[in-house]
């Protein structure tokens, strides 16, 4: 059976039976546990979805079926060889080709001319601060996994993140000085429409 593109949540649900059978509940606190949800938003009722839709395409499989006490029945899966190789394929090729992810803030970069100077420094200054305790976060989870010997291998995409948190920091730091002192020009609104019309 031919695969379609795999989502971010299919490639870590593979990924998560790549190292043991689970289902999928326990999928999901894992990935909690782990703060992977840092990387990947996971919700039960999507998770639950994409499980089966790799289920469809032979990606999983069934392993068995429990029940402990009332609870419900759960399923457990294990990743099928086709699973292993998409995973192993879909990695490389993300590792190695840059793509065009078109995430929502540089759209609001491109689009910050429609609001005021005062309003633009603002709103960035205030994304400081929430990047910076997202930074705090990132320290303190690096200090767990390195306290509880979890070899850095599993966890230097925590590493990418932080890198990119502290290089956003500085620039709109840059950035916020740029238009307060004047070295970037702000347009009024009027100002914007005349430059448009040519």
């Amino acid at each position: 059976m031919a695969a379609t593109a795999l989502t971010p949540l299919g490639i870590t649900v593979l990924a998560l039976l790549f190292e043991r059978p689970m289902h999928p509940y326990e999928m999901y606190q894992l990935h909690v546990t782990r703060r992977d949800d840092r990387i990947v938003k996971i919700r039960p009722g999507s998770l639950y979805h994409t499980v089966e839709r790799l289920e469809r395409q032979e990606l999983v499989a069934v392993v068995g079926t429990e029940r402990a006490g009332n609870r419900p029945e759960r399923t457990t899966y294990c990743v099928t060889d086709a699973g292993r190789a998409a995973l192993t394929r879909w990695v490389g090729e993300t590792l190695s080709t840059p793509k065009p992810e078109y995430p929502a803030f540089p759209l609001a970069l491109a689009e910050a001319h429609n609001l005021d100077a005062d309003s633009v420094c603002a709103a960035m200054a205030e994304r400081i601060g929430l990047v910076e305790k997202d930074l705090a976060e990132l320290d303190a989870l690096r200090q767990v996994a390195v306290s509880k010997e979890i070899p850095r291998v599993f966890w230097f995409g925590f590493d990418y993140l932080r890198a990119l948190a502290v290089t956003e920091v500085e620039w709109l730091r840059g950035l916020i000085d740029e238009i307060e002192s004047g070295a970037l020009p702000w347009h009024t609104d009027r100002q914007h429409c005349e430059l448009a019309k040519g």
